[in-house]
């Protein structure tokens, strides 16, 4: 299973002015993503574009559509309606990934998403959520415009109507003291641990240019975790994770051109080979902590026979 991200070209309440132009704290303006809509390319075109090369390369052909840049389900019902409408009979699409915020899904946006597995004929849909922190501090002072408590609200909203949940954590998030601690990790743990939540992201915290998080880092204000410090709070973020959580990503990757500091964060290839090598020498797996003594997570384990709770 490929995904290819599509850009639909949405925005963000925090970048448009319905919350802030300001963006979060640590969000590079132009967003993540490939930028094709700018470019002038329709839905089914990058489709294709992506899809011509993972069949051509690597002969797949299952694939989710993964509205990745900016805020999707942000704005008018109808914008959200007619993207959907331009994934109708894409080649190899099986199911459909959503990056979005969860103060920018309403009951309306909610069931039209349940919907589209009908329609569309999909496997599954998935809400990519940033929680980022389970604390309304940190959450405040890097500008996210909303609190823990709709996170909970959406993540509850979505599983009443069959979506999966991935969320989004952010590990050395910036405070008013400093950074967030293995502490504030744990918590954020803790919560996804008790949401009706099937995936997680973790992502390491790098300093983009051209945003608010640039300007503390310039002015001395925050300083960028070492190596060392993240794969020791990720291995114990990881332990404590539930075994039934699936991963989606350990580490997030800057931009071409776009990364200040860490340098660390620049080597992706690198980055992966140091949580392996962390892990390995350190005997960490996910759920050590929280019921997969074993060694083996159970959405991993092609022998586990429970269910997967939503």
């Amino acid at each position: 299973m490929q995904k290819i991200p599509l850009d639909a070209g949405f925005s963000c309440p925090n970048r448009d002015g319905t919350l802030s132009k300001a963006g979060c704290i640590f969000c590079n303006p132009k967003g993540s993503g490939s930028g094709f809509d700018e470019k002038g390319l329709t839905i089914p075109e990058q489709w294709q574009f992506w899809h011509d090369i993972h069949t051509g390369k690597h002969n797949l052909e299952l694939f989710t559509a993964y509205l990745q840049s900016y805020s999707n389900t942000h704005g008018p019902i109808e914008r959200l309606r007619d993207t959907l409408a331009a994934l109708e009979g894409l080649p190899g699409l099986t199911s459909l990934s959503l990056g979005t915020r969860p103060d920018c899904l309403d009951v309306e946006k909610l069931d039209l998403l349940a919907a589209q597995k009908e329609i569309l004929g999909l496997s599954e849909v998935i809400l990519e959520l940033g929680l980022q922190s389970a604390c309304d501090e940190t959450l405040s002072f890097i500008n996210r415009g909303h609190d823990v408590q709709a996170f909970q609200d959406a993540v509850f909203a979505a599983a009443e109507r069959g979506l999966t949940v991935v969320a989004h954590i952010i590990v050395g998030l910036p405070t008013p003291s400093g950074r967030e601690g293995l502490p504030e990790l744990l918590d954020s743990v803790k919560l996804v641990n008790s949401l009706p939540i099937q995936g997680a992201k973790f992502h390491n915290l790098y300093v983009c240019r051209d945003t608010p998080l640039a300007s503390l880092y310039e002015q001395g204000k925050y300083t960028p975790m070492e190596l060392a410090d993240f794969l020791h709070m990720l291995s114990q973020a990881l332990m404590h994770l539930k075994p039934t959580t699936v991963i989606h990503r350990l580490n997030g990757n800057p931009g071409k051109g776009e990364l200040i500091a860490p340098d660390w964060a620049a080597n992706m290839r690198g980055l992966h080979n140091a949580v392996r090598s962390y892990f390995e020498g350190n005997d960490i797996w996910q759920g050590k902590l929280n019921g997969a003594e074993d060694g083996i997570p159970a959405w991993f384990d092609s022998s586990y026979d429970g269910e997967i709770p939503r």
